[in-house]
């Protein structure tokens, strides 16, 4: 039997779907482009994306005091935000939106660099992607909505934001819920073969520009591909602009100057997270291979609780149902 003649799995065979979706709306982009300009097709395509994975969400933009910020909202009652990772959007939080709407405010966000949020220079020592930055941002659009204090969901990058926001914004954070990351500083501090195996990509995108940006740019599928699920086709299409994949590295090299100036400053204080905190973490993935998770986040937090979850590194897409039922206890405690 040939490669070619072998089955494929159900994963590949939606991918290929997905791929097929994605080269048709991108030769609808080049045609509209001609036609109407750019930026009239992009707003377009954005509330096409909004809507198809978002059912009864709103999408908009939100301007802070240091970018704009693309958001979905939908639902009603407490409100609760979602930070997605890399190299993703808001979209990877579609599995789960629509359910956690039922109940909750929720507001889905593009970090700023990402998706169809806006992507500033990264500044001196790559401030404007420091994980500082980043919360602020997100503060600020659930204040644009009304909103003073707020729980928050963060994953992978949204994760390190929504880390960073508890320490920053105390008063705006009521419970917070990260998912598959050990801390910056951890993680930095206690490099080993291993852990430099799994975590290649961060050393990766962290080198100056414009060398990853060129490698990926010039393999976008290939790395966007890598390990992300879907819906690929929404990735594929922010991604399939450079200046995002110019941000994702900005935020990676954040992650390794300025993020850690603000990561030392809070261990020689003995800064904690103060709010009640939900961690969970893949089995499949590597966070509860290489590190102590529960022991890691005890040391950072006040009141921790958290678990393995059936599921490689995106909970969301591996375990949604299980997911759901490990939020809705924690946000309702």
């Amino acid at each position: 039997m040939t490669s070619s003649q072998l089955p494929r799995s159900k994963t590949d065979r939606a991918r290929e779907i997905d791929r097929r979706d994605w080269l048709r709306r991108a030769a609808t982009l080049v045609t509209g482009a001609a036609v109407g300009g750019f930026e009239t097709l992009h707003a377009q395509q954005r509330a096409e994306g909004a809507a198809y994975l978002f059912p009864g969400f709103k999408a908009s933009q939100v301007q802070t005091s240091g970018a704009t910020i693309n958001v979905v909202v939908g639902g009603g009652g407490p409100p609760l935000l979602l930070l997605h990772g890399a190299p993703q959007s808001h979209a990877i939080w579609h599995k789960v939106a629509p359910e956690l709407a039922k109940a909750y405010t929720v507001v889905a966000a593009d970090l700023r660099g990402y998706g169809d949020s806006s992507k500033p220079e990264g500044g001196p020592n790559h401030v404007n992607y420091s994980k500082r930055a980043m919360a602020l941002d997100q503060v600020e659009v659930m204040k644009h909505f009304g909103f003073d204090r707020f729980a928050v969901v963060g994953h992978d990058r949204g994760a390190r934001v929504t880390h960073r926001m508890t320490l920053d914004h105390p008063n705006a954070v009521t419970r917070a819920a990260i998912l598959d990351i050990v801390p910056t500083h951890h993680l930095y501090n206690h490099v080993t073969r291993e852990v430099a195996t799994a975590y290649y990509h961060w050393f990766f995108l962290l080198q100056p520009a414009p060398f990853p940006e060129t490698l990926i740019n010039n393999s976008l599928e290939t790395y966007i591909g890598r390990g992300v699920g879907e819906p690929f086709t929404e990735f594929m299409r922010t991604f399939g602009n450079p200046a995002t994949v110019h941000a994702m590295c900005e935020d990676y090299r954040a992650g390794a100057s300025i993020d850690l100036e603000h990561d030392d400053a809070d261990a020689k204080s003995g800064r904690k997270i103060a709010c009640p905190l939900l961690v969970l973490w893949g089995d499949r993935g590597n966070v509860g291979k290489l590190f102590d998770v529960m022991t890691i986040w005890r040391e950072r937090a006040s009141t921790v609780r958290g678990r393995p979850m059936p599921a490689g590194h995106n909970i969301q897409l591996d375990a949604p149902e299980q997911l759901l039922a490990e939020l809705r206890g924690f946000l309702r405690a």
